[in-house]
């Protein structure tokens, strides 16, 4: 098992040097990976290798999560919105080969925020499983797997629960995908977390440690007993990464609504939730 950090706790924009010394202190807490977002237009992908090169020399790995903007949409009617959704996560992809990472994890299938009105339909379903068909055909020539992550019903309306982000999986067809599962979602959508887990079964690549306000975890109401029984059942090897939101990025605060403060501090945060996802971990090995 591989203990991991995301970095969107302090920064979404991970290549700016300024943060090395918090790279630094992350590895010294003992992570053994950080998480590079891949946010805003084309990133560039030799200043993800400079930083994934710099983390390496701290000893620790890294996994890559980008999302999908209304104008790289792979659910869009528009062919051009879909062409550019392709373009946009190929992007992704040769950011998070540069970086030295082998995994791409976050909602790929559709872009947050932008709602129809209904229940997404067949024709939706179909557009975003050839366009990630695309992707993921791209990221196998770059050693790069997809891990689609599920979210809930406030922020995307394609896949909301582990069984469909399985079935997704399984449409598309392809060896470098999987379900990316975050405690977080599956919180406030599934309606048992054990199920949950054995509905994603072997298709679970990556998992996201997020208490149900975003906060520290292990001190909220997520069922962590049923959650960490359930991977260790389905025998999950990949990492457990700890997502978190707080008040350091404005724009970030206000599309997760954080209004308040929900912990000590970020290291405080890191540091408890590392010992807390060893500590679950210990007991079930």
């Amino acid at each position: 098992m591989k203990f991991g950090m995301n970095l969107l706790l302090w920064t979404d924009a991970p290549t700016d040097p300024v943060h090395l010394p918090l790279y630094e202190r992350l590895a010294g807490l003992g992570f053994d990976g950080l998480e590079l977002p891949i946010m805003g237009p084309a990133p560039d992908p030799s200043a993800f290798a400079k930083v994934g090169d710099q983390i390496a020399a701290l000893g620790m790995e890294r996994t890559c999560i980008s999302i999908c903007t209304p104008e790289a949409d792979p659910i869009s009617p528009d062919a051009a919105v879909r062409k550019a959704a392709v373009a946009a996560l190929k992007n992704a992809v040769d950011c998070t080969a540069a970086a030295g990472s082998r995994l791409l994890a976050g909602p790929l299938y559709a872009a947050i925020g932008v709602f129809s009105g209904s229940a997404p339909s067949s024709d939706e379903w179909k557009r975003s499983v050839e366009v990630l068909q695309a992707v993921a055909e791209y990221g196998r020539s770059c050693d790069v797997s997809l891990s689609f992550e599920f979210l809930n019903r406030f922020e995307i309306y394609l896949l909301n629960t582990a069984a469909d982000t399985a079935r997704y999986v399984s449409d598309i067809q392809a060896p470098n995908v999987g379900v990316h599962y975050d405690t977080f979602h599956a919180h406030i959508e599934e309606k048992d977390a054990a199920d949950a887990i054995q509905a994603g079964g072997e298709a679970i690549s990556h998992v996201h440690i997020s208490e149900n306000d975003r906060g520290t975890p292990g001190v909220g109401q997520v069922r962590w007993a049923e959650s960490f029984d359930a991977l260790r059942a389905i025998g999950y090897e990949g990492w457990l990464t700890i997502e978190a939101f707080g008040a350091l990025l404005p724009s970030l605060a206000a599309a997760t609504k954080i209004w308040r403060p929900m912990f000590e501090s970020e290291e405080q945060l890191a540091r408890d939730g590392l010992a807390f996802m060893r500590g679950e971990w210990s007991k079930r090995s």
